[in-house]
């Protein structure tokens, strides 16, 4: 944060009360078009950087999964599955809109049973303590507006022994690519943005979002000052995404 009244939206410096309310504004408009966006934007490898977290996971059959900012509930179908009938997933988000999506598109896909929708600020998580085996949060961090606070829920709601998982736009390690990167964030995705969702402004802000996020080796010092033990992470399409896991002792 800039200071104790002040925190980033983007690049620009905005009053930290209001922060939650404007990104709320970037996902109403974006949840009806999330999916199509996201596969143009990756070019599809977001699906393989997802696949990958769950593999990491060590979700397995009766577990307790939370997805926090699960938006349209790509990772927790898949955890549906792995916990079986005895498990169960919460899928999590601030955004009702994307809330909504997210419940339409696993409920026509015939996900139900062993999932929950939950309407919630990863700040202050509304589950008990030492409660779930893993939880998620793809692409969501960086729209919270105190990431610290938000480790140190995720970390008091985790069982000990339970893994966080944190799978995020990062730095890219490769400086030609960070330049080929930048440049596809600034220039082309605002008119994908335009042209697809109606909204480029929206996407404008998605790419400044990325920038201000911390990089690895910061994400990684967030996690173990929370409390986490052992944290590491791994570089994805050359850092352009990282995932980091930590373990609550």
């Amino acid at each position: 944060m800039a200071d104790d009244k002040t925190t980033h939206f983007g690049f620009r410096n905005v009053n930290a009360a209001e922060k939650a309310g404007m990104v709320a504004g970037v996902f109403h408009s974006v949840a009806a078009k999330y999916d199509v966006m996201n596969d143009l934007m990756s070019g599809g490898v977001h699906r393989i950087w997802k696949r990958f977290t769950i593999e990491l996971s060590g979700v397995r059959s009766g577990n307790r999964v939370l997805d926090i900012a699960g938006g349209t509930g790509d990772l927790a179908a898949k955890f549906c599955r792995l916990v079986g009938d005895e498990g169960k997933v919460v899928l999590a988000d601030i955004n009702e809109s994307m809330l909504k999506v997210g419940r339409e598109k696993l409920t026509n896909n015939g996900v139900v049973g062993n999932i929950e929708y939950v309407q919630a600020n990863a700040e202050t998580l509304p589950f008990p303590d030492n409660y779930f085996d893993c939880i998620t949060i793809a692409f969501g961090l960086r729209n919270v507006t105190d990431k610290d606070a938000a480790l140190r829920s995720m970390l008091r709601v985790l069982k000990p022994g339970g893994r966080l998982l944190v799978l995020e736009f990062s730095k890219p390690v490769n400086p030609v690519v960070e330049k080929i990167y930048d440049r596809y964030s600034f220039d082309i995705l605002p008119k994908m943005g335009q042209l697809v969702a109606n909204d480029a402004e929206s996407y404008r802000y998605l790419a400044e979002s990325i920038r201000m996020h911390p990089d690895q080796e910061t994400l990684k010092g967030m996690m173990e000052d929370a409390g986490f033990t052992p944290v590491r992470y791994h570089n994805m399409t050359a850092g352009v995404v990282a995932l980091h896991r930590g373990v609550k002792p």
